[in-house]
Formats: C-alpha cells, sequence, structure tokens
C-alpha cells in the first residue's frame, strides 16, 4: 500500500474515489463543501433527500458524478459537528476502508484528517489514518493454493492543507513504520507452527539485524543456555523435537552507555501443554502462544526504521511445549539460571519457566525499565474481555507511562493488581 501526502486542490487529484465527511443536520467539513461547490450542490441535494444523514459510520458511495471529472464520492457520516473523541476518528477510518474495500477501486483520496479531533494534531491523525488502513487492509495468503487476485486499493492520498503539510509528512512516516511492525507481527503468528518454529524466529531476527545496521542480532542454542544454567527455559524445550533458541535483537540509537529497555517477548510457537495436555478443542490456536515474540520483532522493526534516539534489547525464548518421553513432568523439580528451584505441578504453566531465566538474562543489559508481553493464561480474558490486554507491574510510574502509551495508540490495556 501506498500513502502519498498531498496538497492540490481535491477536484483536481486523480483518484477512483473522493473521500469526505458529512455531519448530522447537513452540516458539511470543509472538503465536503468544495466538492458540493464544485458539483453543483450534489451533496447537499443528496442529504437533503435523505439518503444519508450524516451519524457516526454512515456511509454513502455516489458512483456517478454529473459533470465533474471526479469518477466517484464517497461521503462519510462524522455524527454532530464537533471535536471527535480519538475512538470515533478510528471509527470513521474504519468505515471508510470498508466501503472502499468493497469497491474494488485501486486508488482513493481522502481529507478526514482535516476534521478535529480531541487532544490530537494533524500528525497524530495521518498516522492513526496509516495504521487503521494498514490494518484492515492486512491478508494473510502465504499458504493459500490460489491467492484471490481481484482488484483491491493500493494508493492512497491524504489530502491536507499547505501549512499542515509537514506535520501530516510525519505522520505519515511513523504510521508506516508502525504499520510494518504490525504486519510482521502479525504475519509471523497467522503462519501454522510447522513453519514458524523457534528456529524460524531465530532467522526473522537475524534478517532483521542485517537489513539495519542499528540492529544486532545474537542467537543461543541448547548447549549455550545449558552452560548459563537455564534450567527452566531447557526444561519445557525437552519435548520438543524444535531446538529452543534465546533471541537476543539490540538497537542502538543513544548513546553505548545509556540505559537501554528491554522488552522480553513469550516466544511458544505451539502450546500443546506438555504431559498435562490440553483439551483438542482450540488446540490450532496454540500456535499464538509466541504473539509475545512476534511483538516484540514488530517492535524492534518499527524502532529501527523510525530511528528513536533510544537503546532497546529485545529478548524472545523461542520453544515449543510438547508431550514427549523426554518432557519434564509434574513432580519434576528444576533449577533456573537465578538458582532458584521450581516444583513443577502442571506443565501447562511453561510461559513462567521460560520467562524467569529470560529475565535473569536480562539482568547482564543493566536496562532502565524491563517490559514483558506474553499470553500466559486465559484468565485474562475471564477478568477484561477480549478488548484490552492486561497490565501488572511493580513500579508505578512505568505502569501509568504504558497506561497513557495505550491512549495515545488506541491500543488499550487495564492495570490489574500485583499484591506483595
Amino acid at each position: 500500500m501506498k500513502y502519498t501526502i498531498t496538497t492540490a486542490p481535491l477536484d483536481t487529484l486523480t483518484a477512483d474515489v473522493l473521500c469526505v465527511g458529512i455531519y448530522t443536520n447537513q452540516q458539511l467539513t470543509p472538503s465536503a463543501q468544495f466538492i458540493d461547490s464544485a458539483t453543483q450542490g450534489l451533496i447537499q441535494s443528496i442529504i437533503a433527500r435523505g439518503d444519508i444523514l450524516g451519524k457516526l459510520n454512515d456511509t454513502l458511495l455516489l458512483n456517478v458524478v454529473p459533470n465533474s471529472t471526479i469518477e466517484r464520492i464517497l461521503l462519510i457520516g462524522l455524527g454532530e459537528q464537533k471535536a471527535l473523541t480519538t475512538k470515533n476518528y478510528r471509527k470513521a477510518l474504519a468505515s471508510t476502508i470498508a466501503v472502499l474495500k468493497k469497491a474494488n477501486v485501486k486508488s482513493a483520496a481522502i481529507s478526514l484528517t482535516e476534521c478535529d479531533v480531541d487532544k490530537a494534531d494533524m500528525t497524530w491523525k495521518t498516522r492513526q489514518l496509516v495504521e487503521v488502513f494498514s490494518d484492515k487492509l492486512y491478508q494473510f495468503t502465504q499458504c493459500k493454493s490460489k491467492v484471490d487476485e481481484s482488484t483491491s486499493l493500493d494508493h492512497l492520498l491524504i489530502a491536507t492543507a499547505e501549512n499542515h503539510a509537514t506535520q501530516a509528512t510525519t505522520g505519515l512516516m511513523q504510521g508506516n513504520a508502525i504499520a510494518e511492525g504490525i504486519a510482521l507481527a502479525k504475519h509471523l503468528a497467522d503462519l501454522p507452527a510447522n513453519i514458524c518454529t523457534p528456529s524460524y524466529l531465530a532467522k526473522q531476527a537475524l534478517t532483521l539485524a542485517l537489513s539495519d545496521e542499528a540492529l544486532k542480532a545474537t542467537l543461543l542454542d541448547a548447549a549455550e543456555m545449558q552452560k548459563l544454567g537455564m534450567g527452566a527455559l531447557l526444561a519445557v524445550a525437552r519435548g520438543s523435537r524444535q531446538p529452543p533458541r534465546l533471541i537476543c535483537l539490540e538497537y542502538q540509537g543513544a548513546d553505548k552507555n545509556s540505559k537501554p529497555i528491554v522488552l522480553i517477548g513469550k516466544g511458544l510457537t505451539f502450546d500443546a501443554g506438555g504431559i498435562s495436555l490440553k483439551p483438542g478443542a482450540g488446540m490450532d490456536e496454540m500456535k499464538y502462544d509466541m504473539c509475545g515474540g512476534a511483538a516484540v520483532l514488530g517492535t524492534l522493526q518499527a524502532v529501527a526504521q523510525l530511528k528513536l534516539p533510544i537503546n532497546v534489547v529485545g529478548l524472545i525464548p523461542a520453544s515449543e511445549n510438547m508431550p514427549d518421553g523426554d518432557a519434564n513432568k509434574p513432580g519434576d523439580i528444576l533449577t533456573s539460571m537465578s538458582g532458584k528451584t521450581i516444583e513443577i505441578l502442571n506443565t501447562d504453566a511453561e510461559g513462567r519457566l521460560i520467562l524467569c531465566d529470560t529475565l535473569t538474562y536480562a539482568e547482564r543489559f543493566q536496562p532502565e525499565v524491563v517490559i514483558d508481553l506474553a499470553t500466559l493464561t486465559g484468565a485474562c480474558l475471564v477478568a477484561l474481555g477480549r478488548v484490552p490486554s492486561g497490565l501488572l507491574g511493580n513500579d508505578d510510574a512505568l505502569c501509568n507511562d504504558l497506561l497513557a502509551a495505550s491512549e495515545t495508540a488506541c491500543d488499550s490495556v487495564w492495570r490489574l493488581p500485583l499484591w506483595e
């Protein structure tokens, strides 16, 4: 998908469809007013006829535009004429792309960044536009024997005023980097476990490092983990024929003496539960137990592309949790890298085992903060539902920063208690 910032007049843009916003009570955005004037009052006549009310998520595609060089116009309802909430702005964007995907068009121009959004500038609005469109256009096709070759949107013109072009360009750059990082994470998660093995994840980290000189990859195999005393991680891996990997991907964007942010992502490429075998229903979804690791790889890719002035270390313990004659058993006692002994009561509680050794390994980087991302338990769904992620932490300042970041990113988290 190609995105282009343009300051040219709307009626001169070359695109299959022009997307403009309207409000309730026959109120128009500036772009809609301009196009209405250029089409001899077409938009107002359509609204007056009652074809569209302008409510949030209302859409109407005009496939014929008389007396104009404009091929099609897509009207997008924005609700009352007032500042949109960040969530309603994203809803309007999602409604837009839903229509464009069905309209069999290859190019479009959009002016929704002109809308007022609570506590949001042009950079944020453009970044969110790129993120939402890229997310909705994502498809996983690698494993299909026949890919749908039908026409799909591949070029979006983002119309903005001349005085906002610099901010919009910054938002486009940020949005592209974040969207590509998200797409990488989603692609890795969508791959089946017979392709996305621990070794495959390690190769992805190596590929990222080779593509950007600011990234450095270090891959630890079982023998190296054994020397470090990672008894917990290795115990989980024993039941699988796929060799484990501890993936370390480092980004240096600041002085080498600056303490890094360490991101740890659980990379269990398939979790059958081990000897404490999971129920068969839904077990195919256990390929998603590496989504924490996928998120770390996607984040490092975005950080490197944005050239952020920070140091980041990504650590991913990659393994499978399978039943086998050599698998760890309920009642086994292990010794972790920290020297603590652990009694195994349920082998399906493997996440904390691979993470504890990785957390100990992270100490060598003397990090400023450590954030781990993990699919640890379905109980989080029971507590919070399917929208937010659970946030637990022992540093209130860091947790508050993460909560604020989740609001900015429109990716909700909810803090859960972590009592002593």
